[in-house]
């Protein structure tokens, strides 16, 4: 199966919830989309499964176009942040629901949903009813009952959002192999960049409605083609530093210059943004060629294993993230580093014009 999305916009009122994407996805795949609340996701969803119709733009399932077929003549799947069981059937009957509707025989019934019962180790549970189950095992009777229809299209609106951490995290282990044992076409929709990086496949970030990037997942996290899928593929958030090109120095608003080193000197003389993850501040000179500046504590957190140091540096709060505990008083002042081989770079129109060494490489 192959879904292809051409030119499609949806409009409610005067406002655009989806604005021109174009996006392929094909059978056997896993496609993660991937922004903040109200970017557009849930919407693109809706399109794909049919439940609304695009105010432009067409729909495609195998060069066949289905833009105006209804969601019961598409075999898709769906499962929702709110998953729902039916409360007074069992785990097996509400896997089987799908079948029963279809008017499967009970050996066929039997069968699939022990197949599928065993992808999500399940079998010990087919006797329960939902109210036995923990949140994790619940949600994976949801899904499971999307899986058993075989649908072609499966589509998981942040399935994992109202789980706790635990059960998330073993959750979000699972699913890549749950996914890569069926054939069909998984769309996800998260939130949150360590889930997109964590689960893979194919990536689309979204903004506003619109896709700023589509493709493998860490190619995009890698060379994002501009600055709004870089913020949108950064947790915690990317550091910028607008800045100035003049000659041999970078400015900031008078306030910060740096030399130009690096693959800088290639940029004509302009403006750019500077951006950099939280990972690539540090503490220490990691190079002959990282450039010191001058920072100011504002606050610090710490995660057991590393610290995030929170600090504003001529007018701008950047994040540090660094292995191991390190507790700094608010408003002390510190030397932090900068390693030019790290920086991604954007024209004043957002768009990448310098990609950091090691991402060149990868």
């Amino acid at each position: 199966m192959q879904l292809e999305l051409r030119n499609v916009s949806r409009k409610v009122g005067r406002q655009f919830h989806i604005a021109d994407v174009s996006l392929t996805f094909t059978a056997g795949t896993l496609n993660i989309l991937l922004g903040p609340t109200l970017a557009g996701k849930t919407s693109l969803m809706r399109l794909m499964a049919g439940l609304d119709r695009p105010t432009a733009g067409t729909i495609h399932v195998d060069g066949r176009d289905v833009t105006g077929l209804a969601v019961q003549r598409r075999n898709v799947a769906m499962v929702y942040q709110q998953f729902i069981n039916y409360p007074n059937l069992s785990v097996f009957e509400n896997i089987a629901s799908p079948l029963r509707i279809a008017g499967e025989s009970k050996s066929v019934i039997a069968d699939k949903v022990g197949q599928v019962a065993a992808l999500l180790k399940l079998e010990k549970m087919l006797g329960r009813s939902p109210q036995e189950l923990s949140g994790g095992q619940q949600q994976r009777t949801a899904l499971a009952r999307a899986l058993v229809k075989g649908a072609e299209l499966v589509l998981l609106d942040e399935p994992l959002a109202n789980l706790d951490y635990k059960l998330r995290e073993e959750l979000r282990e699972e699913l890549p192999r749950i996914f890569s044992a069926t054939g069909s076409i998984f769309v996800y929709a998260t939130t949150e960049p360590s889930e997109a990086l964590l689960l893979g496949g194919n990536i689309a970030t979204l903004h506003q409605g619109e896709v700023s990037q589509f493709g493998p997942t860490f190619e995009v996290f890698s060379r994002p083609q501009n600055l709004i899928t870089a913020r949108t593929l950064s947790d915690p958030p990317l550091n910028l530093l607008p800045v100035t090109k003049l000659n041999n120095s970078l400015r900031h608003k008078g306030q910060l210059e740096l030399p130009v080193v690096g693959a800088l000197p290639q940029l004509a003389d302009d403006d750019y943004t500077i951006a950099f993850r939280p990972h690539h501040l540090y503490l220490q000179r990691p190079t002959s060629e990282a450039i010191a500046v001058k920072a100011k504590v504002a606050v610090t957190e710490l995660t057991g294993s590393e610290s995030y140091v929170h600090i504003d540096v001529a007018g701008i709060r950047w994040v540090l993230l660094t292995a191991g505990i390190h507790h700094f008083e608010v408003h002390e002042a510190i030397d932090i580093f900068l390693d030019p081989r790290t920086f991604y770079v954007f024209d004043r129109n957002d768009r990448l014009v310098v990609t950091p060494e090691a991402a060149s490489k990868g």
